[in-house]
Parts: structure tokens; sequence; C-alpha cells
């Protein structure tokens, strides 16, 4: 007696079977399911199984199997294995009474097809079977359209797009708002991944900046004034100054450092240009205290300053800068595609 069903390998509908052992079959087992769940294919073993004909499952090999049928099946004597296309022992005191049974032993060569089967039924059922059959065949020709319906929209899904999912659960999927947010940020994060190397030897952002100008310091200098130096004196000065031409102010500053060592023998100060007394100059005064010690100061202190911004914003300091900008921008052009917010 056939006892259990071990293994259904690449088989029909059956990828990989083991049922467990609570499975074993009894003197009087039941085996039911929907249409295309594999009970055809049972019968076809067990009748390949009691008249050793191998084609009934080599021509039932799994679509797209890279192996061949292997079934195991065991009994009050042991195993009837087939593998390899061959069963190492039949057991031809198995009778499997289906179509194929009924087809060769009853119909006399005439095939029975499914609809003589539900003719029969119609005339052994009557007039309320018949109605009642109607009403079947219409649900059955609803559901099996149903059926076609749900088959071409499941292959207008591509695979691709599906995944790891099937169509059942794909189209339970919720829809998800940011899906395209989502799918740039897995994009870069994929990107950033390919190019882990190239990112690990890419510098991040320098800082950038110029030199600070030293506005206290300026402002110091331009806060500075001469207090003994009258306005009108120096507008005065300034206006004789503008008569001698180009040169005339360091050529006047000179002469007047020149005057004490002229005067030394004289009774007053002299020009050291004329040798002319000077204490009727009325210009003199004003010379003193607009080439004074304090005034000389002032103007080191101008040009020094001058120089020191010169000095601190000149030479490379623009060139340098301008470089560090274009190295930024080459940087963002670089770190714009692995603009990738942090993991949570």
């Amino acid at each position: 007696m056939i006892e259990r069903i071990q293994l259904l390998r690449n088989i029909g509908q059956f990828d990989n079977v083991s049922p467990p052992p609570q499975t074993a079959l009894t003197p009087f087992s039941l085996i039911y399911g929907e249409n295309g769940r594999g009970k055809t294919t049972l019968a076809a073993i067990l009748r390949s199984l009691a008249t050793n004909n191998v084609i009934l499952l080599t021509d039932r090999r799994r679509l797209g199997a890279q192996h061949p049928p292997h079934v195991v099946i065991g009994h009050t004597g042991g195993q009837c294995v087939f593998q390899n296309g061959a069963w190492t022992q039949p057991r031809p005191q198995v009778a499997v009474f289906d179509d194929a049974f009924v087809s060769a032993n009853v119909c006399s060569g005439i095939e029975l097809q499914t609809s003589h089967r539900q003719n029969l039924h119609e005339l052994i059922l009557g007039a309320q079977g018949v109605a009642l059959n109607n009403t079947l065949q219409g649900h059955v020709t609803s559901i099996e359209e149903h059926n076609t319906r749900l088959r071409e929209l499941a292959d207008a899904i591509p695979a691709s797009a599906r995944g790891p999912y099937k169509v059942d659960i794909y189209c339970s999927l919720e829809q998800d708002p940011d899906i395209d947010a989502k799918i740039q940020d897995a994009e870069r994060r994929l990107a950033a991944a390919r190019s882990a190397d190239a990112i690990r030897q890419r510098p991040g952002f320098q800082e950038l900046g110029l030199p600070d100008f030293d506005l206290d310091a300026i402002d110091a200098v331009l806060d500075r004034s001469l207090a003994e130096l009258e306005a009108a004196a120096a507008n005065r000065v300034r206006a004789h100054i503008a008569k001698l031409g180009r040169g005339g102010e360091p050529w006047v500053s000179d002469g007047m450092t020149r005057i004490e060592p002229v005067s030394n023998r004289h009774d007053g100060e002299i020009c050291p240009f004329c040798a002319q007394d000077l204490g009727g100059s009325g210009l003199i005064g004003h010379y003193c205290a607009y080439f004074s010690e304090a005034y000389e100061d002032l103007k080191l202190a101008i040009t020094q300053t001058g120089i020191a911004i010169r000095d601190t914003h000149a030479g490379d300091i623009p060139s340098a800068f301008e470089r560090d900008i274009r190295t930024a921008v080459q940087a963002h052009e670089f770190w714009k595609d692995f603009d990738v917010a942090p993991c949570t």
C-alpha cells in the first residue's frame, strides 16, 4: 500500500515539495484543490508508477526547471524513486480511475470531452438541474472573464517593476507620496557607494577668505589732525605751493630744514635760497606750522598705512583668492551628486 508521497520535484505545478509526515496516506484519503493545482499531475505520477511509463512524467517536466523530474513515493515495502528518467521499482498493483481510464476503457474509441460530461449531467439531473447548470455556467464564465482580466492586468506590470513581490502583494502596497525624492536619494547613495574611492581621495571644501582691513588703524590715521595748524593758514600755504608747480611742496619742505643752519651767524632767520631776512614774510609762520614735525609724522603715518594696505592686499593675494574660488566651484560640481541626507 502507498503510505506517503515523500518528494515531488520539477514536475507540473510542483517545484520542490516534501510533504510533512502527518500527511501520510490512509486506506481512504481525499485530495482536493482548485483547477490547475496538480491533481491531474498526481494521477499521472501514480499511473506512471503502475505502468512504468516514464513519458507520463518526462512530458510534465516543470517549465524552466534545470533538472529532470524527481519523485519519491513510500510504500509498505520501502520506496519507489523516479530519477534520471526511470523508476527504481514500479508498482503494477496500483490502479488509477480517472478521465484517462474512462477514455481508455469505457468510450471504445470515442473521446469523452468536458462538454459530453456536462450534457450527461443535464440528462441525469433533469430540467431543474439544467437551470441550475445554466446558472453555474454563467458564474463560471464570469469567473473566467475575471481571471483573464486579472492575468492581463498582472502581465501589464513588468516583472522588473514588481521586484521580489507577487502581483497581489505588489498591488496592495501603499502609495508613497515621497517616492520620487526617495528614489533620487537612493540613486545618490548608490552613486556615492560606487564612487567610494573617489570620495575618500577627494578633499572637502576649503575655507575662503581675504586679509582683513585694519579699520581701526585706518580710522585712527583719518581722525588725526594738527591743532596748531589753522585752516586759513593751511589754505594760504597750499595756495602758494600750488603756484610753484609740480614738486613745489617737497622743495619748500626741504628749504624749511635749511633755514636754521644758514641763519646761525645772523641776527634773524634768512632765506636759504636768496639770503633775505624772513622777518617780514607773512608766510614763514604758516610754513613753520605746516611743515612741523607733527605734520611730518602725520604724512609718514598716512604713507605707512597705504603701504601696509598695498602689501596686505596686493601681489599674489587676489590671484590666490581667484584660484580658491575656482577650486570651490570644482568641488561643488563633484559633491553635488552626493548630497545625501544622513541615515536615521
